[in-house]
């Protein structure tokens, strides 16, 4: 069953956002948006709880992280700077994968280390392992990852910025394996699988599930973040009159080939009867002129001889 692909939204001024997202492709926003991060030795605090950051960013820097769509713009009046809160995952990606950016503590705003990091976030969260493992997986394939709890995933997956294009994919992280316990209690039977197929079809998604595995080791420990497997799978909900109606368009356009195949056999064979034929003309015609030729030649000869 063939994929829906992408679905460009339209400009209001008509403006072909495929050709914007073309000339610009995601990894060159990804690039751009690092290394002005670096530069600037971005500072990102934790909140309280430790599970988001505050990221105070100049303009053209928040242009970036809008368009590579990472957090949400926090309204701040009176302040030169703009601000942005990361989830746990966007501001473990842009410290750990993309290093452009520090986290400090609200309490002592001390820099921590991204062993501490990610300690604290696993703390927080028991699901962050694997969570932060399929985020990364999308975005180093430079998919936009935003969350999917408005359709009943984990995240969703944008082609480009989410401005320029609807969402493709919706996503279901599930991990597998003694190592992560009994946790994952989603998908373990038909039905939870047939709701998922039929929300993510209701919103002309397909449904991606990235399933996380790994070998003998603590997933709590960020030297295992390595030896994390990643394995995809797209899932269709199989409809068998769109089959039919596929199997029908494909016998039609087989026919409409093989009567277009015939029509072409029939037109050179018209046309090499044609040109058989001028042929055939054009060499009686000479004939009869070489045939005159002989007898004034011969008529000739007789006449010389007399």
């Amino acid at each position: 069953m063939d994929l829906p692909g992408p679905r460009w939204k339209r400009g209001k001024d008509g403006k072909d956002f495929a050709a914007l997202a073309a000339a610009k492709p995601m990894s060159t926003i990804l690039a751009e948006l690092q290394a002005s991060l670096r530069d600037a030795q971005a500072v990102a605090i934790l909140s309280g709880d430790g599970k988001d950051a505050i990221l105070a960013v100049e303009a053209h820097q928040a242009k970036l992280l809008n368009c590579a769509a990472f957090g949400r713009t926090v309204e701040n009046a009176g302040y030169e700077k703009l601000w942005f809160q990361l989830g746990p995952e966007e501001m473990f990606f842009l410290c750990h994968a993309l290093r452009c950016i520090t986290v400090q503590s609200e309490e002592n705003k001390k820099q921590m280390r991204e062993g501490e990091l990610w300690d604290l976030l696993t703390s927080t969260s028991e699901q962050f392992p694997e969570m932060y493992k399929a985020y990364q997986h999308l975005r180093l394939k430079n998919w936009v990852v935003r969350s999917g709890l408005q359709y009943g995933a984990d995240s969703v997956a944008y082609r480009h910025q989410p401005a320029l294009v609807h969402s493709e994919f919706a996503v279901i992280v599930v991990p597998e394996g003694k190592m992560f316990g009994a946790r994952c209690g989603r998908m373990k039977v038909w039905p939870d699988l047939l709701c998922e197929l039929r929300a993510s079809g209701s919103v002309a998604k397909t449904l991606l599930f990235l399933t996380i595995s790994t070998n003998n080791c603590e997933v709590r420990s960020l030297d295992c973040l390595e030896q994390l497997i990643v394995h995809e799978r797209m899932i269709n909900r199989w409809i068998p009159q769109q089959c039919r109606e596929q199997q029908d368009k494909l016998r039609r356009e087989e026919a409409h080939r093989d009567e277009q195949r015939q029509k072409q056999c029939r037109e050179e064979a018209i046309k090499k009867e044609q040109e058989d034929t001028r042929e055939g003309v054009i060499f009686s015609y000479w004939r009869v002129i070489l045939s005159f030729t002989i007898l004034f030649l011969a008529y000739f000869v007789y006449k010389l001889k007399l």
